[in-house]
C-alpha cells in the first residue's frame, strides 16, 4: 500500500513542479474554505479521537494537542490565507556568476520533491504540513498516530477534494490510514520514493526515526527549553515570562520545562515564581537550594533536569554564574529554546552567544518559537540539527538548490 502512495506521490510531485504561484495560491484558498465548510465533520471526528485518548489514559498535554475545535480549524484555515499571501519560495535566483568562458550559472530554488512526515497527536500538523509542502511545490505522505486517526482522515479527505477542485492531482497530499508500527517502519525505508523524511512528537519517535530511516531525515527536536533567571534579573518580569511558557500551553515543544536560577537571586525570586505558578497548580520540582528557599517544593532528581514533561511540572536549578548556567542548559537541552532573563546586556550578550540551542532569547517567553509567530506563516516543525534547516521550518526551508547553466556551445 505505501509503494502505491510513492508512486502516486512521484506522480503529484511532478505536476505540482510547474504550478504557477498563482495556481498554488488558488488551491490553498479552496482548503482554507473548505476546513471552515467541514469544521462539523472534523469536530465529530475529533471527538471519537478524544473519547478514545481518555480511555487509553492519555494525560492533559496529549489532550490538548489532541483537541480541535471551532477556534483552532479557524486558525488552520487562516494559516492556508496566511501561507497563500507569502513569497514563493520556488525558482529564486539566488546567486549568479559568468565565468571567463562565458558560461552563466545560476543557482535556483526548486522543491525538494517527495517529502514525508511521521507525527502524533496533533491533527493540526495534517493541514499546517500539507500547505507548506504545497505552496513549496512539494508532494507530501502524511503519517499520524493512531491517537489522531479519524481527525486526520477527515482533515485529509477535505484538502484533496479542494486540491483536485483546483485542478490539481490530489495525490499531491496523502495520508498512510495503517497507524501499526510497521508502516511507520515501512515510510522510514522507502528512499526510492521519499526525498526526505521530517518526524514530529516525542524524543522517543525522533529517536527511533533518525536511528531506522534510509531515508534523509530533518530532525525536528522535543522541548526541554530553559529560563534562566540571571543575578540582575526583574523578578516580576521573571515571573511573568515563566508563567507564560509554562501554563500557556502545557503540551508543546516551546513550553518551559526547566528554570535555572542564580544563587544570588534566589531567595527574592523563587517564592514570587512559585506564588505565580501556584495560580495553575504547578508542580515545582528543584535541587536542595531551591527547597532550602521553598521547602514545600518537591524533590528534584538528575532525571527531573533532562525530561520534557509536557504538564504541570517544572524543575529548578541553582546555580552560581552564567557559565555554570550556560553549562547546565547546554548539558540538558535539547537545543530547541532556551531565554536569560536579565538586566545585564553583556550577560546576556554572551548567554545568546553560547547557548547552542535554535532559538535564544532575551527577556521573552520561550512560546515565540512558532513558524507564525516568526513570520513564516504555518510551520512544518522546529529542526533542532545544525544542517539544512534549524529553528522554525517554514517555506524556504522545505526548497533545496539546483544549478542552471547557460552557454553558447562551450566544451571542456
Amino acid at each position: 500500500m505505501l509503494e502505491q502512495l510513492g508512486i502516486n506521490a512521484k506522480k503529484a510531485a511532478s505536476s505540482l513542479a510547474s504550478a504557477t504561484t498563482e495556481e498554488k495560491n488558488n488551491a490553498l484558498v479552496k482548503i482554507s474554505k473548505a476546513l471552515v465548510d467541514n469544521a462539523e465533520k472534523i469536530i465529530d471526528a475529533n471527538k471519537i479521537d478524544l473519547e478514545n485518548g481518555r480511555n487509553a489514559g492519555l494525560n492533559q498535554g496529549l489532550l490538548d494537542r489532541l483537541m480541535l475545535d471551532e477556534k483552532r480549524i479557524s486558525d488552520m484555515a487562516d494559516g492556508c490565507i496566511q501561507v497563500s499571501k507569502l513569497d514563493d519560495p520556488c525558482g529564486k535566483i539566488l546567486e549568479t556568476v559568468t565565468r571567463p568562458n562565458g558560461l552563466v550559472i545560476k543557482k535556483v530554488s526548486c522543491p525538494i520533491g517527495v517529502i514525508g512526515i511521521i507525527y502524533e497527536a496533533r491533527p493540526n500538523v495534517t493541514a499546517d504540513a500539507a500547505v507548506l509542502c504545497l505552496k513549496s511545490g512539494n508532494a507530501v505522505i502524511l503519517r499520524g498516530g493512531k491517537e489522531a486517526i479519524n481527525s486526520n482522515i477527515a482533515i485529509s479527505e477535505i484538502m484533496r477534494d479542494a486540491i483536485k477542485d483546483a485542478g490539481f492531482d490530489e495525490n499531491c497530499v496523502q495520508l498512510v490510514h495503517d497507524t501499526s508500527r510497521d508502516s511507520s517502519t515501512e515510510l522510514m525505508q522507502m528512499k526510492d520514493y521519499l526525498d526526505c523524511l521530517i518526524p514530529r512528537g516525542s524524543k522517543r519517535l525522533i529517536k527511533a526515526v533518525v536511528e531506522k530511516s534510509t531515508v534523509p531525515v530533518i530532525e525536528t527536536g522535543s522541548g526541554n527549553c530553559h529560563i534562566y533567571v540571571d543575578e540582575t534579573a526583574d523578578i516580576d518580569m521573571a515571573a511573568n515570562i515563566i508563567f507564560n511558557a509554562k501554563t500557556q500551553r502545557i503540551g508543546v515543544c516551546n513550553a518551559c520545562e526547566s528554570l535555572v536560577i542564580h544563587s544570588g537571586i534566589i531567595d527574592k525570586a523563587l517564592p514570587v515564581i512559585k506564588a505565580k505558578l501556584d495560580e495553575k497548580n504547578v508542580e515545582i520540582r528543584g535541587d536542595k537550594r531551591a527547597k532550602a528557599v521553598c521547602p514545600d517544593i518537591k524533590d528534584a532528581t538528575e532525571e527531573d533536569f533532562g525530561t520534557e514533561y509536557l504538564d504541570y511540572i517544572i524543575s529548578v536549578k541553582t546555580v552560581d554564574s552564567l557559565d555554570e548556567a550556560i553549562e547546565h542548559i547546554n548539558k540538558y537541552s535539547t537545543g530547541h529554546s532556551e531565554s536569560i532573563i536579565t538586566e545585564d546586556k553583556d550577560n546576556a550578550r554572551k548567554f545568546m552567544q553560547l547557548i547552542d540551542s535554535s532559538s535564544v532569547y532575551h527577556n521573552a517567553s520561550t512560546r515565540f518559537t512558532d513558524g507564525g509567530e516568526f513570520g513564516l506563516g504555518a510551520e512544518i516543525g522546529i529542526s533542532t540539527q545544525k544542517l539544512h534547516a534549524r529553528g522554525p521550518m517554514g517555506l524556504r526551508e522545505l526548497t533545496t538548490t539546483k544549478y542552471l547553466i547557460f552557454g553558447d556551445g562551450q566544451i571542456r
